[in-house]
């Protein structure tokens, strides 16, 4: 047992969980990581998307949705962080409580519902921050106009998800609200995540079907490249409770619009396999569920979009607990992977302890 783990049961386990975050987060983000910024990395960094990871252990989005700890979050030992999800529109999100432990399950349900601060707000915050970072690489080369390579800092992915306003049936406006948070946010991303799997958001999941994601895929591919002036890397992350056969629909349409990721899996709405007493979920209610119980069905969606496309980067994420969880995702086709509860349940010091474990 850690310090963290008697800190988790002693105090934060009677704290809320939505305070316990921000009250995490802000010590963190004071702490610039606490664990310092001296973290073991594998020896070879891992190149996906036309990018290159210090490690392959990410955050994935949900932990940071307005990017205001990136590079804190990086120095506790992630090799990428993902922000997000952001929608085209502030919102509030859903009324609260809105996020439950499941201690003896060390799973989390929530049901935020894309709480953020909007894509204008968040991309100005970025813009912020990449002119801060420039300044700093160019002390560091100590020739004012040239910067060291972009590996000196954190892969950034930004997760775009629908405003909740907009009504998932009408094709224009949807298209139009994943528009927006393209066109303001691909100029900072490393790349793109088109978030159609949050089962938080009514109707959202309905984005999955295949006729309806290749146009939005599409367009946001699109409006990306064009905002960046670049081609910014883009992936879909997919929902674990899709039947196999429309997983493979999901994989065959990345293959088709030469997608350059799929991230595997969002959250479940299952509530099998859980020991935590059946009366406590129902009681909790409504939400995505994440933790150990999700790594099944995550690694199962995993093999199956692998054996079907042997090219495309795949990040597994959902149930990823320690360096063996990582290596299993690996030898099952996973070029990357993400961690978010785990992260939760283990504090600041558990990347670190990840990353360390791979060099074993």
């Amino acid at each position: 047992m850690t310090a963290y783990d008697v800190l988790f049961r002693a105090v934060l386990s009677r704290v809320d969980p939505e305070r316990a975050h921000h009250l995490g987060f802000r010590a963190i983000r004071a702490g610039r990581g606490l664990a310092g910024t001296a973290v073991a990395t594998p020896a070879a960094p891992v190149e996906a998307m036309g990018l290159s990871f210090r490690n392959p252990l990410g955050l994935a989005a949900g932990f940071d949705k307005n990017a205001v700890g990136i590079d804190a979050l990086a120095a506790l030992g992630f090799g990428f962080v993902e922000v997000g999800t952001v929608t085209a529109l502030a919102q509030p999100g859903n009324e609260r409580p809105r996020l439950f432990r499941l201690t003896e399950d060390r799973a989390i349900v929530n049901r935020m519902g894309f709480n953020n601060d909007g894509a204008e707000a968040v991309a100005h915050r970025l813009a912020r921050r990449s002119t801060r970072l420039d300044r700093r690489d160019r002390r560091a080369a100590g020739t004012i106009g040239h910067v060291p390579r972009r590996t000196t800092r954190p892969v950034l992915g930004i997760n775009i998800g629908k405003s909740k306003v907009v009504p998932e049936d009408d094709e224009a406006a949807v298209l139009a609200d994943y528009a927006t948070s393209a066109r303001l946010l691909a100029p900072y991303a490393d790349y793109l995540v088109v978030n159609v799997s949050s089962p938080n958001t009514p109707g959202l999941r309905s984005l999955q079907a295949v006729d309806r994601l290749g146009p939005l895929l599409d367009e946001v591919r699109r409006v990306a490249d064009d905002a960046a002036r670049r081609p910014v890397p883009l992936c879909v992350k997919i929902a674990p409770d899709l039947a196999d056969e429309d997983v493979v629909a999901v994989g065959e349409l990345a293959r088709d619009r030469a997608l350059e990721g799929l991230i595997a899996t969002n959250t479940t709405i299952s509530r099998d396999g859980l020991r935590t007493p059946a009366a406590t979920v129902e009681e909790i209610g409504a939400g995505g569920l994440s933790g150990p119980v999700l790594r099944r069905r995550s690694i199962e969606v995993l093999r199956l979009l692998r054996s079907h496309d042997s090219a495309i980067t795949l990040i597994s994420v959902g149930g990823v607990s320690s360096a063996h969880d990582v290596r299993e995702r690996q030898r099952a086709g996973a070029d990357l992977v993400q961690a978010y509860t785990a992260f939760v349940y283990g504090g600041p010091l558990w990347p670190r302890r990840v990353v360390k474990g791979l060099l074993g």
